[in-house]
């Protein structure tokens, strides 16, 4: 039960920033360094746009797709280690975003990342108790 209610407040979490992105766009574009434009050839708000649709679909995949949770849960994880440097980019800049709007929760943030990388494979990975799905 707690896994469950764990991934299902990882999957509102992710969906609630997905629409932030479509929504905020602006706040996000300092957290894409200049490497990430030109590994995608799109500019800040493609890639702001982009991660956001990723953020519903793993959202949706996280709850609509139990057979496939486990994989579901690597890509999320996978997902989360490819956004770090955008945030690391956001603490160097001192960007602003919606709910960064100082040094000391952008930096915190930076810390929160692992933690969701273990919440994520940890709500997602099989496990005996047959009342946690």
């Amino acid at each position: 039960m707690i896994r469950h209610i764990a991934r299902w407040t990882l999957a509102v979490g992710l969906a609630l920033m997905g629409v932030f992105h479509f929504t905020q766009t602006k706040g996000f574009r300092g957290l894409i360094p200049e490497w990430a434009k030109k590994a995608t050839g799109l500019d800040e708000d493609g890639i702001v746009i982009a991660s956001g649709a990723v953020e519903l679909g793993l959202a949706a995949g996280l709850v609509a797709l139990p057979k496939e949770r486990r994989r579901v849960g690597w890509a999320t994880a996978a997902f989360f280690v490819a956004v770090f440097p955008g945030n690391v980019q956001q603490w160097r800049r001192r960007w602003s975003a919606p709910l960064l709007d100082t040094d000391a929760k952008r930096f915190v943030r930076l810390f929160l990342q692992p933690v969701l990388i273990v919440w994520t494979v940890w709500s997602t990975s099989p496990h005996r108790d047959s009342h946690s799905r």
